[in-house]
């Protein structure tokens, strides 16, 4: 690792070992492709003894985007479903955050990896130069190091929603969107929460090796 990467990677650890600031919440933010798989035949109905069976052919519907939002310090989850991941989308994300979700919060810090279309420079290309600046005096990025995408919390969030709600076939946008709606609606009603245990303090007890070594003047 360089002094780069460790700088970005304590930065997050920072942030996760805050106590909670409503005024100042730390939001993960990622996006993930999902397949739309329809069935070619209609499966048969589970029976006493029997699950329920599907045909090994399936019909391929096209794409569509999430784009996930985790509190890294309160049970809450969001999920925007979009047909695209453009960075018009992510202004519009971002737009979301602060109007819809956090509008009493005086600054949110987002916690995002470093695609091309994660930029400040959305926001001006989305919306009229006001606008933008609007938003940008209340958000504050924060990027993972390069191919790090473990240290941002909403991955795991993204494998619990994989494993428990994208787990069969899903043909269709719309009844895609009322399937998350109901899996998310769930997981912030029983105050799911993902429990982070990696802090600075193991980082640098775990990864010492790979620290990088200051430079030290004669």
């Amino acid at each position: 690792m360089d002094g780069a990467y460790v700088a970005r990677m304590e930065d997050v650890l920072d942030l996760y070992a805050e106590t909670p600031d409503p005024k100042r919440p730390v939001v993960c933010f990622d996006e993930s492709p999902v397949q739309l798989i329809g069935e070619t035949r209609q499966p048969i109905p589970a029976a006493s003894g029997r699950p329920r069976r599907y045909d090994y052919e399936y019909r391929r519907n096209g794409t569509v985007n999430l784009f996930v939002f985790l509190d890294a310090h309160r049970p809450w989850r969001k999920v925007k479903v979009t047909e695209q991941r453009t960075a018009q989308d992510f202004a519009e994300c971002m737009r979301d955050l602060l109007d819809v979700h956090y509008p009493h919060a005086d600054l949110v810090r987002v916690v995002l990896d470093n695609l091309s279309t994660h930029t400040a420079g959305a926001l001006y290309e989305a919306f009229p130069a006001p606008e933008a600046h609007r938003f940008l005096r209340r958000l504050e990025f924060h990027y993972t190091p390069k191919h790090a995408s473990w240290l941002n919390m909403v991955e795991i969030e993204i494998g619990v929603l994989r494993g428990q709600c994208l787990d069969r076939r899903i043909g269709e946008r719309k009844h895609l969107v009322s399937q998350i709606a109901a899996w998310e609606k769930q997981r912030n009603k029983t105050k799911a929460r993902i429990k982070w245990m990696f802090t600075v303090e193991r980082a640098r007890s775990k990864l010492a090796r790979a620290y990088p070594t200051p430079n030290k003047e004669s």
